[in-house]
């Protein structure tokens, strides 16, 4: 059990977890002071500028052309056959909270001379560092979901895709937009169609962060840890209601 935030977990698994409840370490500090002031999340229903432009195959192939052109690197886009085209996006890994990722520990034999070569499964979690940053190479009609797949993937992580959202990161007007992407939106179309520069458009992993809590994304021991959590809370909420009003009552009666 952790004295900062009631974190539960068996005894003999408590050397495999890594949770700092304060946040992973520089959590305080922001890539960009400013931004945090700046940064204002936008509705998901509404639709950037890029997403509302429709390209024809001559248009794409010539935005292709001109994005070539402006890059320094070779990061290029190309065009296949059918129409669709293939390229490079940059994703920002800004998460603020521990992933899951499985670890794999042989258990010695109960009994002399018998080994047990089988691994028992389990998980651990850690912070990924500050600033991790991914480049993946993906197709027109990927959609923002298989992305975040891809980039669980990559790191290994097991936490359930739900659990984490792709934002665009727009400056105007010396403001910076977040805009949650949709699952079905196509984050190369989005590239293509804003160019390369960074500024103009950029994508970020974070958690998903909605209105309402999604439960299903959750298993059962982490659903029985929350509830156990919240149990705690409301009694340590209840003790201080009534040691107020004791000491309320206490003082009414002491002027009595």
């Amino acid at each position: 059990l952790s004295p900062d935030c009631s974190f539960t977990c068996h005894y003999r698994c408590r050397a495999l977890v890594w949770l700092d409840c304060s946040g992973p370490p520089g959590a305080g500090d922001e890539d960009d002071g400013n931004e945090q002031v700046l940064e204002k999340d936008t509705n998901v229903d509404e639709p950037s500028e890029w997403e509302k432009t429709e390209l024809d195959q001559a248009q794409v192939e010539q935005r292709i052309k001109e994005y070539n052109s402006q890059i320094n690197s070779n990061l290029f886009m190309s065009l296949n056959k059918d129409g669709s085209y293939a390229g490079f996006i940059k994703v920002q890994l800004k998460l603020v909270r521990p992933v899951a990722v499985p670890a794999t520990n042989r258990v010695p034999s109960l009994q002399a001379g018998r080994p047990h070569p089988q691994g028992v499964k389990r998980r651990t979690s850690f912070y990924l560092p500050k600033g991790t940053v991914k480049h993946l190479h993906i197709l027109s009609h990927t959609r923002a979901s298989e992305v975040i797949d891809a980039l669980l993937r990559k790191f290994t992580v097991i936490d359930n895709p739900r659990k984490f959202a792709l934002f665009e990161r727009s400056e105007k007007d010396e403001q910076v937009y977040l805009r949650k992407l949709g699952d079905d939106e196509q984050p190369l179309r989005l590239r293509l169609l804003a160019g390369p520069s960074e500024k103009v458009l950029s994508f970020i992993l974070k958690e998903n962060e909605t209105g309402e809590v999604n439960w299903d994304a959750f298993t059962l021991p982490e659903l029985h840890n929350f509830l156990l959590i919240l149990q705690r809370e409301e009694e340590e909420h209840v003790r201080r209601l009534r040691h107020r009003y004791a000491c309320c009552r206490q003082k009414m009666q002491e002027a009595l």
